[in-house]
């Protein structure tokens, strides 16, 4: 009997090896060596694909930008400009929280990445089409990448230690219950980006009015 043929090497098969990697260990975890051997080739033919290292690291940080939705930014979407820009923000921070350890790729911008570039000109379209100057756009664009982004960096909850003991009461009289916020990562992260991103969007309204001259 014939031995069965290997799985075809290809881009897509090269880049969710190195998604796999990337979220069980971190960035410097991956390797075109390491790549290859998970895949069973050889190092060289990872080459007939990607360049360098970083360009793998980029094709992974793409994908993760191609799993955000952009429904609410079509020309045909009911959503107005504060409701869509939420629903967004909620959607792309919900994929950088499934990989948080590539959010410094993402963090550094679309550069030539096709997915993180179809996000960007969705925002700034969007933007454009509900009244605001283009400059402001612009900027609309780059503060909700510095929110979410930063939001998903790291977990504000889980830099507590659960040690009751930790948090002397003659040195923190506050943080009685700090030792609780590990336990309740999820409910305290998710509605601190809740709470920042309704006062954003809030303060981008009012900012919204008066540049129209107070209209609604």
């Amino acid at each position: 009997m014939a031995r069965p043929r290997k799985p075809m090497l290809s881009r897509e098969r090269i880049v969710a090896a190195a998604g796999v990697l990337v979220d069980a260990e971190g960035l410097e975890a991956v390797s075109t060596r390491r790549l290859a051997a998970q895949l069973g080739v050889s190092g060289p033919s990872l080459y007939n694909h990607f360049r360098t290292k970083d360009a793998i690291l980029e094709a992974v940080a793409d994908a993760v930008s191609s799993q955000v939705d952009l429904s609410m930014f079509d020309e045909g979407d009911a959503r107005d400009w504060r409701t869509a820009l939420h629903d967004w923000a909620v959607s792309y921070r919900a994929a950088l929280a499934d990989h948080p350890r590539l959010v410094p790729v993402l963090a550094r911008g679309p550069g030539r990445r096709p997915a993180g570039l179809r996000v960007a000109d969705a925002v700034f379209g969007a933007m454009v089409r509900a009244g605001w100057p283009p400059a402001q756009a612009t900027r609309i664009g780059a503060l909700m990448r510095y929110f979410i982004t930063g939001s998903a960096l790291s977990s504000f909850a889980q830099g507590f230690v659960d040690d009751a003991a930790a948090y002397d009461p003659r040195e923190y009289p506050h943080l009685g219950q700090a030792h609780l916020l590990a336990e309740h990562r999820q409910r305290v992260d998710e509605g601190a980006f809740e709470t920042g991103l309704r006062a954003l969007i809030d303060g981008l309204a009012l900012e919204y009015e008066r540049q129209r001259g107070g209209a609604p």
